[in-house]
């Protein structure tokens, strides 16, 4: 079969025996009774844990595996643990052979999320994907979109929100503990390794025999191939391929504040940040998004400012905390109108005044596995809670703040009907990008 992302290439995959994963609560779901068939792109890095993680459900079989880099480190050693699964080097090949699988995982750059996810999805394959889901605005929507037409079972890899550390802090916000909530600040203050100093290299090195380096550029623009610039680990930092620390870190540490507060989109975004080029991203910067108010906010709109950056913090004052109380490395804090509840990253929620919350009962909230209920839902068992209709909306805030940072100091008004900016065509056009030629457009 030519491998093709339209009507015509589904109804195919259909007729090769996809017909059974036309039911299902909650989305199109497979027999409770049958085993979930995985295809896994992309197996070294952050995808070795979530093949690991996806495929320790009893209900999993990893059927394909496709990686760019054969390497022992990223394609080699799940082709020796999963020898029975079948090999791809390009996921457009394992496309070809959709009527094998029904599920994918995509944890890849960011930059080949959507081009992956969405063409997987409209051969009715169920997807879990890698935060921050997509490299674009309008990706984010097409990922949405296509999701929901194609009654797909989704799930974005910000496990965190699993975390009883994360469903505490919700839970906290829901049941009133701190009041209705005024402000919030969040923040990353790690410094940024995989940041690269020069942003123009001049020479290229032989490209690995292990390495297919035009897949792996997939639908960004051609550059040669530089030793450890960009691939495995330090393409975060360039903007073809990755949206920098805002984008690594905005849909863990962003993500308990949205689902707590139960936020929608901003109305405007602001950066402080030093003036970048085309190709790397900044190494500090602070974000000031406004969001319409909620029943769990305190006014007509809620201040959330982001910061990122060596030693970043938000500043102490207003806080509500003690001053001898260190704010963690990251997280988040939620100033509310009883109280302030700090979101440590990865660590249970702490409330203040100490002398008031002394007592208070913490909720019980229990842990949800992230990665295998996800397959139980793709099984028509149970739901998702990352699925692309709440991660949808969250990547594209975090992803609307990245575009605030190419534009510092001018205050971005984003009409979220329309899907721009207001009177900002250039920001506007950062909303979405140039595909590679030859390489599939997930959005046109």
């Amino acid at each position: 079969m030519t491998w093709q992302v339209n009507r015509r290439a589904f109804l195919q995959v259909s007729a090769a025996g996809a017909a059974h994963l036309l039911i299902g609560p909650n989305a199109r779901a497979l027999d409770l009774n049958s085993r979930l068939r995985l295809a896994a792109v992309g197996t070294g890095n952050k995808g070795q844990d979530d093949l690991l993680n996806v495929a320790a459900s009893p209900r999993v079989e990893v059927v394909a595996l496709c990686d760019v880099d054969q390497s022992q480190s990223h394609f080699g050693w799940a082709a020796e643990k999963y020898s029975r699964a079948a090999r791809y080097a390009d996921f457009r090949r394992l496309l070809d052979e959709a009527a094998t699988f029904d599920a994918v995982t995509v944890s890849t750059t960011d930059h080949m999320h959507a081009p992956i996810a969405v063409a997987a999805m409209q051969l009715g394959k169920h997807v879990f994907c890698q935060k921050p889901l997509t490299h674009t605005v309008n990706e984010a929507r097409r990922m949405r979109e296509v999701a929901k037409q194609n009654r797909i079972v989704t799930q974005m890899g910000n496990q965190i929100q699993s975390h009883p550390a994360y469903r505490t802090a919700v839970k906290l916000v829901h049941d009133g503990a701190i009041g209705k909530v005024r402000a919030v600040h969040s923040w990353q203050s790690g410094g940024m390794d995989w940041l690269p100093k020069n942003s123009h290299p001049t020479d290229s090195d032989p490209i690995p025999k292990t390495l297919d380096w035009d897949s792996w550029l997939g639908v960004a623009p051609e550059r040669p191939y530089k030793s450890n610039l960009y691939h495995p680990k330090n393409w975060r930092g360039w903007q073809d391929f990755g949206a920098g620390q805002l984008g690594d870190f905005g849909c863990h540490i962003l993500d308990p504040v949205f689902m707590a507060l139960e936020l929608t989109a901003p109305t405007t975004i602001e950066a402080e940040a030093p003036a970048i080029d085309d190709q790397i991203w900044s190494p500090k910067s602070t974000v000031s998004y406004e969001f319409p108010g909620t029943p769990r906010t305190a006014g007509e709109v809620l201040p959330v400012t982001w910061y990122d950056g060596a030693g970043h913090k938000p500043n102490r004052e207003g806080l509500g905390v003690p001053d001898e109380y260190d704010l963690p490395h990251a997280g988040s804090v939620l100033v509310g109108e009883q109280g302030t509840m700090v979101i440590p990253h990865w660590s249970m929620p702490q409330l203040f005044p100490e002398d008031k919350f002394r007592e208070y009962k913490m909720p019980e909230v229990g842990e949800v596995n992230h990665y295998t209920s996800w397959a139980d839902a793709c099984l028509g068992d149970g739901k998702t809670t990352s699925h692309f209709g709440y991660a949808g909306p969250l990547a594209e805030a975090v992803l609307l703040g990245v575009i605030a940072i190419r534009f510092p100091k001018e205050q971005l008004q984003w009409d979220t009907r329309r899907g721009e900016f207001t009177h900002h065509a250039d920001a506007t056009a950062r909303l979405t990008k140039e595909y590679r030629r030859g390489w599939p457009n997930p959005v046109g």
